[in-house]
């Protein structure tokens, strides 16, 4: 499971967007050598091509079937999308190198989490719960982490070797996650309810009085630029919030709550998501326009 000097052990993507892309372009300096990605993109001729390019921006070798990928892996990260994360586990089950470190760092409910831990510790696998607890631009590979479950301790000392940013939060699976989720009820929340106001208040004429009245009543926050990069996040990524909401909203019920919130934001985040809108200039405004034309 080490690299050819003996001293790290190999690594290997499991999924290689745009959080994998990051996080390698961050390791010039780190010990992380030889590192391999698998993404199912990689069989698809079309799409292999952007794969191909994020992998050489980022000094990574592209492997096109998970077997070759993991051959000998020792330290596995798994970043795909929320809605696949289980099944990233399941695929990876015939393969895994005995004792090898599953970090799944994917924004899934703790449930979710705690199923694809079962596959890979019954592998022979060691499961980590990994929580990515910031956008990965700009920090890249030092973006905060939250680790947790029974071998989240002994997977530190590797991660601080690849001067990242980790910090245990729990013992069991699940708990990592499951910070991970709630925070997003705010967060992803906060996107969609700003969007609707904002909207709303473009198209009805008084955005001017709204913001006024919002910054007036909470003067901490520029409601003006925290809604118009809100509203840009839901147009460049609302597809992939809106997976991770839907695991919001698997968490909540599964502790028995309602999710009508969670519910209504996964509803905006798609829908701004599948306007394929170009985000523009960071004009609150313009975007709100762009939007109010398509939608």
């Amino acid at each position: 499971m080490t690299d050819t000097a003996g001293n790290f052990p190999r690594i290997t993507f499991v999924g290689f967007g745009e959080a994998a892309h990051a996080i390698a372009s961050g390791w010039q300096a780190a010990p992380a050598r030889g590192v391999r990605a698998y993404d199912l993109k990689l069989q698809d001729t079309e799409a292999a091509e952007q794969v191909k390019t994020r992998c050489e921006a980022a000094g990574v070798e592209p492997v096109a079937h998970l077997e070759a990928a993991l051959d000998g892996t020792g330290l596995i990260f798994s970043l795909v999308t929320a809605d696949q994360a289980l099944e990233a586990a399941r695929a990876a089950v015939p393969y895994l190198t005995p004792g090898a470190y599953w970090l799944d760092c994917n924004s899934c409910a703790p449930q979710t989490k705690q199923k694809a831990a079962a596959l890979i510790e019954e592998a022979g696998g060691r499961y980590v719960d990994v929580a990515v607890m910031a956008p990965v631009y700009p920090k890249r590979h030092q973006v905060p982490l939250l680790l947790a479950g029974p071998h989240a301790g002994a997977v530190v000392g590797l991660l601080d070797q690849l001067d990242m940013r980790p910090r245990l939060t729990g013992e069991k699976v699940g708990d990592a996650s499951s910070v991970k989720m709630l925070r997003s009820v705010i967060i992803k929340g906060l996107e969609a309810l700003t969007t609707e106001c904002l909207l709303a208040a473009r198209r009805a004429g008084v955005e001017d009085a709204v913001l006024a009245s919002l910054q007036a009543s909470d003067p901490g926050i520029d409601w003006r630029a925290r809604g118009s990069y809100n509203l840009e996040r839901m147009i460049v990524h609302g597809a992939r919030r809106a997976a991770e909401v839907e695991e919001v909203c698997v968490t909540l019920r599964e502790f028995g709550l309602p999710d009508w919130m969670s519910s209504g934001t996964v509803r905006w985040q798609r829908i701004i998501s599948d306007l394929r809108l170009d985000p523009g200039d960071d004009d609150l405004a313009q975007r709100c326009d762009a939007v109010l034309r398509t939608l």
